[in-house]
């Protein structure tokens, strides 16, 4: 098996040397070249052509947005970010996944990043090795960022005639490409759509602003998730970077909480405490695995379908990583599995429909996931 070829792009000398470090712990990678700016890195690409890209975008020379559009636009590849965790850090990194980069990983101080090597390293290698395994379609840059146009024409928001039951609720999880997949399911929701929770494995100050992007371009009302707000109708709570996000049934009415407890599946937030804190109300649940590394939500997926909740995965062709909704396939955990963007409208439908109506929309479900 051939070698993973991985070039570094970052101004930092230190930095480039951590990265190097860290991905020599695998007999799978090998660190072809080093730039320390994106002219250097562009010329290295034309020389080494490198499989995947390691890239910090606040850098001299040239942005490292501008290098990546370019990027996207003539060299398609897979790109990890390193991100600073500030709140610029945040919206450059969401922006260059709009753009196509492929996941991140975030970039604490020097001293931090000597203090927590070993998680760095492993973290690192399996996004690296993660990469390649991707489909190279799934690196372009949209039409709207390539022509370099803000569109005018509105998205198509589907019309939803209302919900039948009292208290319904869509839960979401999600992780690598789920930035992107979360906002091409939300934008074409009306405003009157059922309440939506989701679990989207992002840091704290990532989370804060993916959710005030997302408010700011669909018709639901998207917020970060906080403890005890009331959950309603046309409002999505997305769970904070650093927090488990839970659903708690009181006084017939439905509430977010937050908890500060160990990680789950690596994770915190996890998908499976989200999941599994509405076994209670299985039966008015639509549970939702998107794109993701691992398998986090996949066995709380398969206790939600088996109390009676509608569960629905992203399937493999649509995904950037077929690793959560893959998994809960594995384990025939979903009563429908489907294309991106078939969902939203699989979720009204569902929603909208009496009790005696729903295995129909099930059956129907499971035909369009086969074909």
């Amino acid at each position: 098996m051939d070698l993973i070829k991985v070039l570094i792009v970052d101004d930092s000398s230190v930095i480039r040397n951590i990265i190097k470090e860290a991905l020599s712990h695998s007999d799978a990678i090998e660190v072809v070249g080093e730039a320390e700016d994106p002219l250097v890195a562009r010329e290295l690409i034309k020389k080494l052509n490198p499989d995947v890209l390691t890239l910090d975008v606040e850098m001299p020379k040239m942005d490292g947005i501008t290098f990546l559009t370019n990027l996207m636009r003539l060299r398609p590849m897979p790109v990890i970010m390193l991100s600073t965790l500030t709140t610029k850090g945040a919206d450059i990194t969401l922006q260059a996944l709009e753009l196509g980069a492929l996941d991140f990983i975030a970039k604490p101080t020097v001293q931090e990043l000597i203090a927590t090597r070993s998680s760095f390293k492993e973290v690192l290698i399996e996004k690296v090795m993660q990469a390649v395994t991707v489909d190279q379609k799934n690196f372009k840059l949209s039409d709207t960022l390539a022509t370099k146009k803000v569109s005018t024409e509105r998205t198509n928001i589907l019309s939803f005639t209302g919900i039948k039951r009292s208290n319904h609720l869509v839960a979401v999880g999600a992780s690598t490409g789920g930035t992107e997949a979360i906002k091409k399911l939300l934008e074409t929701l009306p405003s009157n759509s059922p309440a939506i929770v989701i679990t989207q494995h992002i840091p704290k100050t990532f989370s804060y602003r993916f959710a005030q992007r997302l408010n700011e371009n669909c018709q639901v009302t998207v917020h970060e998730a906080s403890h005890g707000q009331k959950i309603k109708e046309g409002h999505v709570y997305i769970a904070p970077g650093d927090k488990h996000l839970e659903v708690v049934h009181k006084n017939g009415a439905l509430f977010c909480t937050l908890s500060d407890g160990p990680e789950v599946n690596r994770h915190k937030p996890a998908v499976d405490v989200l999941f599994d804190s509405l076994n209670d109300i299985a039966d008015n649940v639509q549970a939702v695995l998107l794109t993701g590394m691992g398998q986090d939500g996949a066995h709380g997926m398969l206790r939600l379908k088996e109390l009676g909740a509608r569960t629905i995965i992203q399937d493999k062709s649509s995904s950037l990583i077929w690793g959560m909704p893959g998994r809960a396939h594995a384990i025939s955990a979903h009563t429908a599995q489907m294309p991106l963007m078939s969902i939203s409208k699989a979720i009204l439908q569902y929603a909208s429909l009496k009790r005696i109506e729903m295995q129909d929309v099930l059956e129907q479900s499971d035909i369009e996931g086969a074909l």
